[in-house]
């Protein structure tokens, strides 16, 4: 049930904002959306941070942790695919999905599309990680994966539903996270963190970038940006001990011309 964001008062005939949020299925407790974000927090890795594709929305940070990455798979197209591009030129296979257009922005030998969202079920408009996966590559093939995925709040249905396999084969992830402000809301924060601590197990988060377009919201002294890109690395590819201590990081660009959006010091440090 979707959280229900003002709560309204009758006064003589007008209705009123309370500065009070309902929750009607239940309101998450500030140490539970804390203790999420703590265990977020970016560890430094011992390969510096590149960014690859445009430096506008749809350029991502990642680690400088390429070589040997057999594919990228990147369900979400856009009118850009700068990143794409930047992958297929280090000689990955560009693996892209996304039902609602027709094809990429741009073409390239290393591309394959498929006409398909990405979900938690097979049927004729969706396919998961794991079916997509076995699509595209040969049973013999071996080697590291990367994953970016931009797609509007499937997100969490599609990692959710991926097998542990498939996802220790992703070296990087890079995943936008859409909808955070509803972290306040219990049921949403019970989907969402179970994700996180399902990716958790094998990766560490090594950036944050909140994407300005959507701004953030504050509660009880906590703000969380509604869409942030996070990128993840496999526990075996070289962290450091220590967090990242400053954000935004100097290769981090804003997505659109809305003011910038800096994450607050406990989302880092």
């Amino acid at each position: 049930m979707k959280q229900i964001l003002k709560s309204l008062t009758k006064v003589s005939g007008k209705e009123i904002i309370s500065s009070e949020l309902a929750f009607a299925t239940g309101k998450t407790d500030r140490d539970h959306v804390m203790a999420l974000i703590t265990q977020l927090r970016p560890r430094r890795t011992q390969r510096p941070l590149i960014r690859l594709g445009p430096a506008t929305d749809g350029g991502y940070l990642v680690p400088d942790d390429l070589s040997g990455i057999l594919a990228v798979f990147s369900p979400g197209v856009s009118s850009e695919s700068g990143f794409e591009k930047d992958c297929a030129e280090r000689s990955m296979d560009v693996f892209m999905a996304d039902k609602s257009v027709d094809e990429p922005a741009e073409s390239h030998p290393r591309f394959h599309f498929t006409k398909k969202f990405v979900g938690a079920l097979d049927d004729d408009s969706f396919m998961t990680l794991d079916e997509w996966t076995a699509d595209s590559l040969s049973e013999s093939s071996e080697g590291d994966l990367m994953l970016q995925m931009d797609i509007e709040g499937s997100e969490y249905e599609s990692l959710l539903s991926v097998s542990t396999k498939l996802l220790c084969r992703y070296r990087i992830l890079v995943v936008e996270f859409h909808q955070l402000n509803e972290l306040w809301n219990r049921p949403f924060f019970n989907l969402a963190s179970r994700v996180f601590t399902k990716l958790l197990q094998n990766h560490t988060c090594v950036h944050i970038h909140p994407n300005n377009e959507g701004g953030a919201y504050s509660r009880e002294q906590i703000e969380i940006p509604r869409a942030a890109e996070f990128t993840f690395l496999r526990n075996d590819r070289g962290l450091a001990a220590d967090y990242v201590s400053e954000l935004p990081h100097p290769l981090d660009r804003d997505n659109t011309a809305n003011p910038p959006l800096l994450l607050q010091p406990y989302w880092h440090g």
